[in-house]
């Protein structure tokens, strides 16, 4: 069997807009990942209050669902965002990290289906939940 491929090693945080955002690995499972961001007050959507805009934390959720896509198929595929829906839950608490955690529930011929919850420190107290699929545009 070959070895599992390490997400760590695809430097999320060193590509385009994933690197304004300072997107960062933090773990990985057969069908899941996890990526995080620190909070920056550039990304808050009015600096006076400090809450964060939804650009970064929509970009996560993207990025993660990508990544736990090739952690179940334990290699990269080209892949589109074919639908993405999130769910706010809340305001992320200024101030505070965000954490983004995938899972690849299914992997059809072309299409890929993954679930992702969003929280600034407690995972049970989500700030967003999501559903996505991604399309293969080439093997």
């Amino acid at each position: 069997m070959a070895d599992k491929i390490d997400l760590a090693t695809f430097n999320f945080g060193q590509r385009g807009h994933t690197d304004e955002l300072g997107l960062r690995f933090v773990a990985q499972g057969d069908d899941w990942a996890e990526l995080a961001f620190d909070y920056d007050p550039k990304l808050a959507m009015n600096s006076d209050i400090g809450i964060l805009a939804s650009g970064p934390i929509i970009s996560l959720i993207d990025t993660v669902s990508g990544a736990a896509i090739i952690a179940r198929n334990n290699r990269f595929r080209p892949m589109a965002t074919l639908d993405l829906r999130i769910d706010y839950m809340r305001a992320a608490t200024p101030g505070r990290s965000i954490n983004a955690r995938a899972t690849c529930y299914r992997v059809a011929r072309n299409i890929a289906f993954v679930r992702c919850e969003a929280h600034d420190g407690d995972p049970d107290d989500p700030v967003a939940s999501a559903m996505a699929s991604f399309f293969f545009t080439a093997d």
